[in-house]
């Protein structure tokens, strides 16, 4: 079983920058894919990054490709650093593990565990 916390979400102004933190507990969490979701008011929750167990994979949705870099230390925490804000990145950002793919998905169905969210809000 493994349980995930995100941090680290917050108002700020567009243009800048914020760290979301995503802690899992958990032995296993580290041989997960790991991703960050977002869901926007009267929005369907959408994919935003992806990295692989290993760290040596990444994806993006096109939107935030050059804006936002997810990353994982070797323990059992993955990062997602947002620069460059936009009001359109206003949303709840959600962590999630996948335990059984190698391959990074992008359906929030191939997730297995789910953070309970965290608030990016961007003002213009």
């Amino acid at each position: 079983q493994v349980t995930l916390v995100e941090s680290g979400g917050g108002l700020v102004q567009a243009g800048g920058s914020l760290r979301l933190s995503c802690e899992a507990s958990g032995r296993t969490f580290s041989t997960y894919v790991t991703a960050w979701f977002r869901q926007a008011p009267g929005k369907e929750r959408e994919f935003v990054a992806g990295i692989s167990w290993g760290g040596g994979r990444t994806s993006y949705t096109d939107s935030v490709k050059g804006r936002f870099t997810i990353s994982r230390d070797n323990g059992k925490t993955v990062y997602l650093q947002i620069n460059s804000l936009k009001p359109e990145d206003t949303a709840v950002y959600y962590c999630a593990a996948d335990r059984f793919s190698t391959s990074i998905r992008v359906t929030t169905n191939a997730y297995d565990y789910w953070g309970q969210g965290t608030q990016v809000t961007v003002a213009s």
